[in-house]
């Protein structure tokens, strides 16, 4: 059954808002349940997936304070072989799924001294990492600087295609039925204190048992949700450059590689079409999506330091997009304290690693009404604790 395009009023058991790569395999997911679902975006498998680079990087992207999001993170990473041989069959669309490891090196003693603190805390949470010399680095990566002092190999952190993710979804959902409305939604529609649909932009009314908010940074600022459950949501601005390697440079980089340069972080994805993605900055500058001359020589006078050939490659694309953070860097998953609203948002830099997780706990939630334990930490209602926590006895 394939989807259609409604402008009309309609009424089904899911509504989700948002087309991202979130909301997607939230609809998708449901759909497989018998839920009927439909989506509410403007351009479904647009958003921050145009923008990303696709790390699936459990452990390279582990950070002081956010072991509880280890977890999920790794569950994802365990779930995604299968995730994506199940979206392969179905769509026959190649996602660019590459299990090609990660090599994260630092070019200066500073920086080498705090990917030594990293180490020991990936060791310390029983994470696979080996140290490597500046030289075995080399051996791995050629085409790595001559003054790369150390780095960790991680053969577990592999890579995705994000925008091909995100079309592979869009096909998934419309052979599972999803029906998608190509509008913006306006409003959050409740009777009775409980979510019932949405008003789009045209004045046009959709109706659901159940609405799912997956708008991305764009959660926080739905009309119609009331103020105290609004999603704590915020935009992060991140810009990423696309090269294209030409064949006779062919291979530049066999695998991901991240580094530490003068306490700033790049990296270089390797795509096997040929193109390189190079990013991120990340900018807390609200709604701003410029991409700007200071963050396009940023990255690449970074990447230089760490590949020098980088150069002599063609500059094919820039872009900057807008993650969306939350307080503490972790996704809001479940039940959002107002009778039929379901959250999905909040997922910051891990959005792409975290898609099959998501999936699996949003249908569990929509079909069961259960959220299933791994995802249980990561609920709305955390941030409603904290502020408790926080006010004068």
């Amino acid at each position: 059954m394939s989807s259609r395009t409604s402008d009309t009023s309609d009424t089904s058991d899911v509504l989700v808002i948002g087309g991202g790569i979130i909301g997607l395999v939230t609809a998708w997911r449901a759909a497989q349940r018998g839920l009927a679902t439909a989506v509410v975006d403007p351009e479904p498998g647009g958003g921050a997936a145009r923008v990303a680079a696709g790390m699936l990087a459990a452990v390279t992207e582990l950070h002081y304070g956010e072991e509880q999001l280890l977890a999920l993170n790794l569950e994802s990473a365990r779930r995604y072989p299968d995730f994506a041989a199940e979206l392969t069959e179905l769509t026959g669309h190649d996602l660019g799924y590459r299990r090609c490891g990660t090599l994260q090196v630092a070019l200066d003693a500073d920086d080498r001294a705090h990917l030594r603190e990293l180490h020991a805390l990936q060791r310390r949470c029983g994470l696979e990492s080996e140290w490597l010399s500046g030289r075995e680095c080399r051996r791995l990566e050629p085409m790595l600087a001559p003054g790369v002092r150390g780095g960790l190999r991680v053969d577990g952190d592999h890579q995705i295609d994000p925008r091909r993710l995100a079309a592979a979804l869009v096909a998934a959902c419309e052979r599972a039925g999803v029906v998608f409305h190509r509008a913006w939604a306006d409003r959050l529609d409740a009777v009775r204190d409980r979510a019932a649909g949405v008003t789009l932009a045209d004045g046009t009314g959709l109706r659901a048992e159940q609405v799912v908010l997956a708008a991305g940074s764009m959660s926080g600022r739905l009309a119609g949700v009331p103020e105290a459950l609004l999603p704590p949501v915020r935009p992060v601005k991140g810009q990423v450059l696309r090269l294209t390697v030409p064949r006779r440079y062919a291979p530049f980089l066999s695998r991901t590689v991240r580094a530490i340069v003068r306490g700033g972080h790049v990296y270089l994805v390797p795509r096997e079409n040929g193109e390189l993605v190079v990013g991120a900055t990340s900018e807390e500058l609200g709604w701003d999506t410029t991409v700007t001359a200071g963050g396009v020589y940023e990255l690449l006078r970074d990447a230089h330091e760490l590949v020098p050939g980088i150069t002599e490659l063609p500059l094919t694309e820039t872009r900057a997009g807008l993650r969306p953070g939350s307080p503490d860097n972790a996704p809001l998953l479940g039940p959002s304290g107002l009778d039929g609203l379901v959250l999905a948002t909040g997922h910051y830099r891990n959005g792409v690693l975290l898609t099959p997780v998501t999936g699996d706990a949003m249908a569990e939630v929509l079909a069961g009404g259960r959220l299933p334990e791994e995802a249980r930490p990561f609920t709305p209602q955390r941030f409603d604790a904290a502020v408790l926590m926080e006010q004068p006895a």
